[in-house]
């Protein structure tokens, strides 16, 4: 497949049923309406669109929560984390996700995170792989994580 140039940009309400799409099409967990657009509103640089010729190709939404640190940072520390990403079939391996995923871990950052996570099922070889590449490390492993009962494996990076 031929690659052409894709637009990333932050998500705009307007997105809401282009988003919706690509995660009713690419992951058994949807969300509402609502989800989405508090999301965006609570965390605006966190919510990225991966966009070409009008067409949505996939997306990456984020929170910044407060927790304890699993990576020596010491006390409470902002962590991003990464709720949903999904990249549609027909885009996949052109690089979307791994792009999607830098623009959210610099909007993170602004938002002072000293580290991101995310989970991710334990048979996602490929998503496993890109995390990998991207300096993320399995932290640990949560028993029955999803609604149909896999394991996900949550994963650490630390920003800088």
């Amino acid at each position: 497949m031929e690659s052409s140039p894709y637009e990333l940009r932050k998500f705009v309400p307007n997105d809401l049923q282009g988003i919706m799409q690509i995660n009713r099409v690419c992951l058994p967990e949807n969300y509402t309406d609502f989800f989405f657009i508090d999301l965006h509103q609570r965390f605006p640089e966190t919510f990225i669109v991966a966009e070409e010729k009008g067409k949505f190709l996939g997306y990456i939404m984020c929170r910044i929560e407060v927790g304890l640190s699993n990576m020596g940072l010491g006390g409470l520390v902002r962590k991003g984390h990464v709720v949903s990403i999904a990249v549609m079939p027909q885009a996949r391996r052109r690089g979307v996700a791994q792009a999607v995923i830098n623009k959210a871990l610099e909007g993170m950052k602004y938002y002072k995170a000293k580290q991101a996570f995310l989970e991710v099922r334990v048979t996602n070889e490929p998503a496993i792989s890109l995390y990998k590449k991207l300096c993320f490390e399995i932290s640990r492993t949560i028993n029955g994580y999803y609604s149909d009962g896999e394991d996900a494996y949550v994963m650490t990076k630390k920003l800088s």
